[in-house]
């Protein structure tokens, strides 16, 4: 069996076997005289001398073998050498949750296949003087380099030994690490093979096309692209063609092309180690001269090439990554995940491995139809240009980050999550943060039919902004139901829970259910709730405002948060990575021990508490028009958060909700420093209500369409609280009117009609929306707030 050679024209075995004079013929070029033949009398010389250097191979593997070194030196009895596929090879492949489409690759091999035959001489000469200047002169080894190995073997010394270009490209197919006599022997072994298989042209071309240049270029084509912007298949002479000084550039970066952390050397680019680079381009084109490749009139007059040289931008995505799609932003997440795990870029650039990610492709293909600006479907596609959108959808059983859209690709800003490695991100939640606030009043007992007061919005002097309504315009006034201030709302209520109960507990509760950073409104700091106190972050950077939204956070975090309430409670860490997978020996991927998905739920809330929530949620997408196909039930919140004091333009719109299979987060505003958002009309203020409803409606219906999800309820209403909790500071409703035929109460109504207390409770059980006694007094106030509220005052009208 022969090996496999790098597919392109000019890389496989030579056709040409017919004719036994031809290049491929028993008496060719890099071929041995048919056995029994006269044949060429220097082939028969040239294979006499083969046939003594392989004794030569063979007798020092038996040193190597007797020294201790194991069975290397069988390597000469395999039939075969090693396949080295470069298509493959230095490829991380990242795919959709069904382990086998393609989503994208991490570390993709920069790499652009050419033929041996078409390379420019100039390149070919340049790379030989550097790296080999006798490889057309010897038979594929160093047998001084072997030597020194057996030698040190014996003495204990350095195993180091200089290699040809064919034992460099042995080792390459051979995938073999590490510098031992070991492999300088197998190396060795594998190196007389190909000589022996193929031309010297041909194993130049396969090391061109396989060795690694650095700028994480593999191959020479796509090291010329990326150090001069030109291609070696432009002949000298040519327009555009590779100079000599500027091959020899190329030639001198192969010895080491990366800085080296274990040695400390800088390595040979010239833009990382220009001095170096400098002496190292000098010794290739020295070794050009003395092989007549350049004349002593050209070295004198050469220049270091710094005019025509590229710099390079590490952080910029080779070719093909597929960081320029809107899926870049997971092979962000991805990275991270690897590096958590144990796995760091060094490591997953070498290639091989295989990461299988939550991402349903049906799901995220729904998602960016939904929120990008160029999907004709999308509410996106009506609105100015700087106009941005993001949406990321979890699965609430296990966490799994089933679509993510945060913008057109991966290099740019991404308005889904973290930038600037968490320095920055994140949008004010408005009234869709107040599902914290509802699990945190839970907590403290407070039942979702008690009464707040919805006109009280004055804290000592400061003006709390009741969503843009005033007292007078609140119906239920000073005995709005929990419930009711949810629905419709308003943000007085909730700014009087968090400074009953303190807004450390809101935060703790937005922390449980899947906030891991908010920002302070004060500096635009990020905060790790999972790291700190919540009585070290609130109110010293989150005050009673946090009931309501105004502090900003990320549209991962939130739909992590939601998927956490659609659980009944039950947190699930968002995360990207399902398995981790390396491939092996055989050429098959097999898990890697210890890598990948390990699920971990924790229950975090009281689920009958959060039933309650989830059933007030579910009135909200029917009340703003965006209920779900097939009557699907689904929980719901908009937000809104003003752009400026005044409150006369809305800056961020959200809408956030959940099927017990999804739940998904939706914001939009605009690129760059935040402006006004409008509806399409151009006129109306844009809220939750509005357009990301309605992205949020697209993508939940397409969602459970193309899924062919089956339609699932969430968990009855169970009612739980204390009646008699103390924090709510409503007053009770006024009594009914007495109904017409039983007006005989009269002055003794608890004698005269006794059952009538016991119907209102019982009429309260039903509906959710009883009364409440007040708390006389309602709460203590603390200190004075100070200031106004930062930012853009109170939440807009959702």
């Amino acid at each position: 069996m022969r090996p496999t050679s790098p597919a392109g024209p000019g890389f496989g075995r030579p056709d040409v076997l017919e004719g036994p004079g031809g290049p491929g013929g028993p008496t060719g070029p890099g071929r041995r005289a048919a056995k029994g033949g006269k044949g060429d009398p220097a082939a028969i010389k040239r294979a006499k001398r083969r046939k003594r250097i392989n004794w030569i191979v063979a007798g020092f593997a038996v040193v190597v073998m007797m020294a201790g070194a194991g069975v290397v030196g069988l390597t000469w009895f395999y039939d075969d050498v090693p396949t080295y596929n470069t298509e493959e090879l230095q490829a991380t492949t990242i795919v959709y949750e069904d382990g086998k489409t393609q989503l994208a690759k991490l570390g993709e091999v920069n790499r652009t296949l050419v033929p041996h035959d078409k390379i420019s001489e100039v390149v070919k000469h340049a790379v030989v003087a550097a790296e080999d200047k006798n490889f057309q002169n010897h038979e594929g080894i160093d047998l001084k380099g072997i030597a020194r190995a057996a030698w040190n073997n014996f003495t204990g010394g350095d195993t180091q030994g200089a290699s040809t270009i064919t034992q460099q490209y042995a080792r390459h197919a051979a995938d073999l690490s590490g510098i031992n006599y070991n492999r300088k022997i197998r190396e060795a072994v594998l190196a007389r093979k190909l000589e022996q298989d193929y031309d010297k042209d041909q194993i130049l071309g396969f090391y061109l096309n396989a060795i690694y240049f650095g700028r994480g270029a593999y191959g020479i084509e796509a090291a010329a692209q990326s150090y001069f912007g030109k291609s070696v298949l432009v002949q000298p002479g040519q327009k555009n063609a590779l100079t000599k000084e500027e091959a020899a550039v190329l030639a001198a970066v192969i010895k080491q092309p990366e800085p080296d952390k274990v040695t400390g050397h800088k390595g040979y680019d010239p833009q990382t180690n220009p001095e170096a680079a400098k002496d190292r381009w000098g010794y290739t084109l020295n070794n050009m001269v003395e092989k007549n490749w350049m004349t002593a009139e050209e070295r004198a007059k050469a220049a270091y090439p710094e005019k025509t040289l590229k710099e390079y931008n590490p952080k910029l995505c080779n070719i093909g990554c597929g960081a320029d799609k809107p899926t870049g932003n997971v092979i962000n997440y991805v990275r991270d995940e690897l590096e958590a795990m144990g796995i760091p870029a060094a490591d997953w650039k070498k290639g091989g491995y295989r990461i299988t990610t939550t991402i349903n492709q049906k799901a995220q293909k729904a998602a960016e139809d939904a929120a990008r600006n160029a999907s004709k479907v999308s509410p996106m596609n009506k609105l100015p240009k700087h106009y941005r959108a993001a949406l990321v959808a979890v699965d609430p059983t296990n966490g799994r980050v089933l679509a993510y859209y945060g913008g057109e690709n991966g290099t740019g800003y991404d308005y889904a999550g973290l930038n600037e490695g968490g320095k920055s991100g994140g949008h004010a939640p408005g009234s869709t943060f107040k599902i914290y606030t509802l699990a945190a009043a839970l907590r403290a007992e407070i039942p979702m039919d008690s009464r707040w007061d919805a006109t009280k919005d004055d804290d000592n002097g400061r003006k709390i902004s009741n969503a843009g309504r005033e007292a007078n315009q609140i119906s239920c006034g000073k005995n709005c139901t929990l419930e009711q201030s949810t629905i419709s709302s308003f943000n007085v209520p909730f700014y009087w829970i968090a400074d009953s109960i303190g807004p450390h507990k809101v935060v703790e509760a937005a922390r449980d259910a899947g906030i891991r950073t908010m920002f302070d409104t004060s500096k635009g700091q990020p905060h790790d709730l999972t790291s700190a106190d919540p009585k070290e972050l609130a109110p010293t950077h989150f005050d009673n405002e946090v009931a309501f939204g105004q502090y900003p956070i990320t549209v991962l975090d939130h739909a992590n948060g939601v998927a956490t309430l659609a659980n009944r409670g039950v947190y699930n860490k968002a995360h990207f990575i399902v398995s981790v997978e390396k491939r092996g020996a055989n050429g098959q991927f097999v898990k890697v021990a210890g890598k990948g998905e390990k699920l971990a739920p924790e229950p975090r809330f009281v689920a009958n508490q959060i039933d309650d929530i989830n059933a007030v949620l579910q009135k909200i997408p029917g009340n703003i028009n965006n209920k779900l196909d097939d009557g699907r039930p689904a929980t719901g919140k908009t937000g809104t958060w003003e752009l400026n004091q005044e409150r006369s333009d809305n800056g961020d719109a959200w809408m956030v909700g959940a099927t017990p299979q999804v739940a998904a987060a939706v914001w939009v505003g605009t690129e760059g420093q935040r402006r006004a958002i409008k509806e399409a009309n151009g006129r109306s203020n844009m809220t939750g209500s509005g357009t990301p409803a309605a992205i949020w409606e697209l993508f939940m219906d397409r969602f459970h369409k193309d899924l062919g999800l089956e339609v699932k309820r969430f968990e009855e209403r169970k009612n739980t609280g204390d009646p008699d909790s103390p924090y709510p500071n409503g007053v009770a409703p006024p009594p009914p009117p007495p109904t017409p035929g039983n007006n005989n109460c009269g002055l003794l109504p608890d004698i005269l009609c006794p059952d009538r207390d016991r119907d209102r409770d019982r009429d309260r059980d039903n509906n959710g929306n009883g009364n409440q006694q007040p708390n006389p007094g309602g709460p203590t106030s603390g200190p004075p707030l100070q200031g106004g509220l930062p930012g853009g005052g109170g939440g807009g009208d959702d």
